[in-house]
């Protein structure tokens, strides 16, 4: 696509980015045929062609409207488009950037601005998110039964395994799974445990930024990168082998530190180092000898893969190969690609769109009637927790 961006573009940093992912989309439409919005909506303005073209719009200096904004909103940020994209648009990176530039220049009504501030203030906050969750199971008796299905039961949190192999490798303490299933890590920690690895849990990192990110605010995502980055590095230095990510959409946004501040002379080079670090627990299991968990199992699986796992790191079929060789029989999925609907805080943010897609989703990981549903992805986990009839899991949850 051929176009001239406009003079308050080119003061961006990011200019070059921008420039390069519109010249490179030549509008096929490939991407409409993989994309969960467009084909719930049949709109051409909910794909990925009409959402570029609406950028594009912007960034050649055309006025944006409240509308153009809208149709931004329902994209889920699933990336499915960029499998199938011939020409290998990063939509995901013009649409991050698009819409910061759009938030600037349209307003939104009181009520979602105060939406989603509530949501930035809580969400990342582990301490807050934990006390928000407290007083959710407290009043969970009075509260509607739709808003009851999206509280999980409550775990009760087990102590972290010893650090005594000389093998280590580190992990976020993040911010919502702390509380919503405290088991992954645990789990995580054990498995590696009994691999002769040692999981140290770094205290002072926090959320890995990625809900800030896609809700607009990069400056203060950009913050917890390089709070993370300066937690982590003495660890790095002491030499950490890798940074464990048990929940797919933080790992995601933590290997792409290393894009998002590139510019930052103070930061580049260790958000590089620490990006490099960065592996799914799946990358780290697939190359270790896992015998010890193999044995027969009569419970059946289907595994849905998040959209961060398999259209964001590009990690299809590592899970699946794993927990076929703890036992596991494995169910297939139709449409595999499709996002569920969770995408973060889209659930919260587009309900009604999501509640559709979760439906459409329950009943294809269904349709070969499985005992459980394992996931790699806190969202998605709780997600589809709120309305399958079948057990949800972390594939991790299965290994032991």
């Amino acid at each position: 696509m051929q176009t001239r961006l406009s003079k308050f573009v080119k003061n961006e940093p990011e200019y070059r980015d921008l420039e390069t992912i519109l010249r490179s989309c030549v509008h096929c439409g490939f991407c409409n045929a993989t994309c969960p919005t467009y084909q719930l909506l049949g709109d051409e303005l909910d794909g990925p062609r009409g959402r570029i073209y609406l950028l594009k719009q912007m960034l050649v200096g055309y006025p944006v409207s409240a509308l153009a904004q809208r149709h931004l909103d329902r994209c889920l940020s699933c990336r499915s488009c960029e499998s199938t994209c011939p020409s290998g648009v990063r939509y995901g990176r013009l649409l991050d950037l698009g819409r910061v530039m759009v938030e600037s220049r349209v307003r939104r009504p009181w009520l979602d601005r105060a939406r989603r501030s509530l949501m930035l203030r809580v969400f990342p906050h582990a301490r807050r998110f934990a006390l928000f969750m407290r007083l959710g199971w407290l009043l969970r008796p009075l509260l509607p039964r739709a808003v009851q299905r999206k509280l999980p039961e409550r775990q009760e949190r087990q102590s972290w395994p010893e650090a005594r192999h000389g093998r280590k490798m580190l992990i976020f303490r993040g911010c919502v799974q702390e509380s919503l299933r405290p088991a992954i890590d645990f789990t995580a920690a054990r498995i590696l445990q009994d691999l002769g690895i040692s999981l140290l849990r770094v205290k002072s990192t926090g959320c890995c930024g990625a809900l800030n990110y896609h809700l607009s605010d990069h400056e203060r995502a950009l913050a917890f990168a390089r709070s993370n980055i300066d937690a982590c590095w003495p660890y790095v230095e002491q030499g950490a082998e890798a940074i464990v990510m048990t929940a797919s959409g933080c790992g995601l946004m933590v290997k792409e530190y290393a894009q998002l501040l590139r510019h930052d002379r103070h930061y580049a080079q260790k958000a590089a180092r620490l990006s490099a670090m960065a592996k799914d627990i799946s990358e780290i299991l697939a190359g270790e000898d896992l015998s010890c968990f193999s044995r027969a199992r009569t419970a059946s699986v289907v595994f849905q893969s998040p959209c961060t796992l398999q259209h964001g790191q590009k990690l299809s079929d590592v899970v699946e190969a794993l927990l076929e060789k703890a036992g596991y029989q494995l169910t297939s999925v139709a449409d595999a690609h499709l996002c569920c609907g969770s995408a973060g805080v889209y659930a919260l943010l587009q309900p009604d769109l999501a509640g559709r897609l979760l439906q459409d989703k329950l009943q294809a990981l269904q349709a070969g009637e499985p005992d459980i549903i394992a996931t790699a992805n806190i969202g998605c986990l709780n997600h589809l927790q709120s309305a399958s009839p079948v057990a949800v899991k972390h594939w991790l949850e299965l290994l032991p």
